[in-house]
């Protein structure tokens, strides 16, 4: 999926435990002599401060994984003695670059994190941690500055990197049945960080909520059920995350024996120590497990000791409260991109985009989704299939499935504002992929939110930092967000410049009854 990659560069540019507070949380923080410094169980930092908030970049929070750490799980990091500087993000995980508008360097020692904080309070405040999207082949924690989120809404923010595409994701048989979910450990190691760790900031370690956004929300699905994760969050946020789009083991195997060959190492025996030696940049180049319709994806693997099974199928043994959405025209923003890009979408060429998407079930979803029902235009056909197969009806099966609180949203500002490049697609793009980031986030590169929009944008960071908080999106002076009911009509909470309110037709509108059916 790296058009969302693209799209969140030049917007940019261009388990558990409950939400009770520890004793020693409880009480009343020492306000830091000065609030530039925070004292981690590794060294001090000195971040920079505003009158909103503090910023701590760069912070490490595990071990270079060079020479032998290539595809090991994370090392704690390096103590360090005097005083560290984190006022500057550190470098990008390695990803091919090929693409990319982005010029900033990438690195194989990457493992760092940002932490934003309002000023120092008297009170812990509730933590969250987002992992970014990007297909799992690339993007950096350093896209999403929090300032307002943190700003209007009182928690605090850690932003992580994490390893990415072969780096992160090769399953390669030399390297033992748990391979293949090193940027899964990566993450598990960062949210051991913010145990131990965000106290000093002024976070409350009983109070972490994980989140993220398409690779990132998938993220947290896995989360939801790895065995290495329990513990260590109270609460999840998913956003327009494809989590049925995993890898079982075998099949994972193949194509890491076929990369291992490609790049140079083709004897199985000799692979390790041959894929340990290779300089970084040989290893840039993208390993594909799966496609989302024609968006590559890596990403983790199942059927191994980190993650057992699929976490959609392991929902149900989730016990934390779990926030969920997608956007309302996800798809559009990719077949607005391949158009773009020269690549046709027409009647000659969907059978086989479909083929390529769903399968054994393509001819079922043509018959399903007629470019007649979308005024003859095959572009929007497709993404209106893709929209609602490998996005919303994704989301609707995990909130009926879990029985922790979930309370289920869909974003449908379908005049968001979207980056300048988008100003020459052959249609509108609606409420795409990815443009609820900067309702929450930071981010330049498109139109400044209209007044309309920027009141959304305050109350969506108002449900959200509520949620992470309370483990409830609801307070006084919000709308009322119902909690997903299985036994009613599925309330989801649209999200809307022009008032949000509740909805009850999602699964219609989706054809859901129809996914549901062909998944069996």
């Amino acid at each position: 999926m790296r058009g969302i990659v693209t799209v969140i560069l030049v917007a940019a540019l261009v388990a558990g435990c409950g939400r009770g507070q520890s004793a020693a949380n409880r009480e009343a923080l020492d306000l830091p002599a000065d609030p530039a410094v925070v004292h981690t169980s590794y060294g001090a930092l000195r971040g920079t401060v505003a009158d909103d908030h503090r910023y701590f970049a760069g912070i490490p929070y595990a071990a270079p994984p060079l020479g032998e750490g290539r595809w090991r799980s994370p090392a704690p990091p390096p103590r360090w003695s005097g005083m560290r500087d984190a006022t500057r993000p550190g470098p990008r995980c390695v990803q091919d670059v090929n693409h990319d508008v982005d010029r900033r360097p990438t690195s194989e020692d990457c493992l760092t994190l940002n932490v934003w904080t309002p000023p120092p309070s008297q009170q812990p405040r509730a933590v969250l941690v987002w992992f970014h999207g990007g297909g799992f082949l690339n993007g950096s924690s350093d896209f999403y500055n929090a300032r307002r989120l943190v700003g209007r809404g009182d928690i605090l923010v850690v932003t992580v990197n994490y390893r990415l595409s072969s780096l992160g994701f090769l399953a390669h048989p030399a390297f033992g049945p748990d391979s293949g979910n090193y940027g899964l450990a990566d993450q598990q190691a960062a949210l051991r960080w913010v145990r131990d760790n965000i106290a000093g900031f002024g976070g409350d370690p009983d109070r972490v909520t994980i989140a993220g956004e398409s690779a990132g929300g998938m993220s947290v699905c896995d989360h939801l059920v790895a065995p290495g994760s329990a513990g260590l969050f109270a609460g999840a946020i998913i956003q327009s995350a494809p989590c049925t789009s995993h890898y079982d083991l075998p099949a994972a195997q193949r194509i890491s024996e076929r990369y291992a060959a490609d790049v140079g190492c083709p004897d199985p025996q000799q692979a390790q120590a041959c894929l340990r030696a290779l300089p970084a940049e040989k290893l840039a180049a993208p390993l594909v497990y799966d496609h989302l319709g024609t968006e590559p994806l890596s990403g983790p693997v199942t059927g191994t000791p980190s993650l057992p099974s699929d976490p959609v199928t392991a929902m149900a043994q989730v016990r934390v409260p779990v926030l969920i959405g997608t956007t309302g025209d996800e798809f559009k923003l990719f077949a607005a991109l391949q158009l773009m890009n020269g690549k046709p979408i027409d009647a000659a060429r969907y059978p086989a985009l479909l083929d390529e998407a769903f399968g054994p079930s393509a001819r079922a979803v043509a018959d399903q989704y007629r470019p007649e029902q979308f005024g003859g235009d095959v572009a929007l056909t497709y993404a209106a299939a893709m929209t609602d197969g490998d996005f919303a009806c994704v989301a609707d099966d995990i909130a009926d499935t879990l029985t922790s609180p979930v309370y289920a949203y869909e974003f449908n500002d379908h005049r968001a504002p979207a980056p300048e490049m988008f100003d020459d697609a052959p249609f509108p793009i609606g409420a795409s992929h990815s443009l609820e980031l900067r309702y929450l986030f930071d981010v330049g590169g498109a139109p400044p939110l209209n007044p309309a929009q920027l009141r959304l944008s305050e109350q969506m960071i108002d449900y959200w930092s509520q949620f992470v908080r309370t483990g409830s999106p609801n307070a006084p002076g919000l709308p009322l967000w119902p909690a997903v009911d299985a036994v009613a009509a599925g309330p989801r909470m649209s999200l809307q410049p022009g008032g949000s309110r509740v909805i009850t037709d999602y699964e219609q509108k989706h054809r859901c009854a129809f996914w549901a059916g062909l998944r069996g």
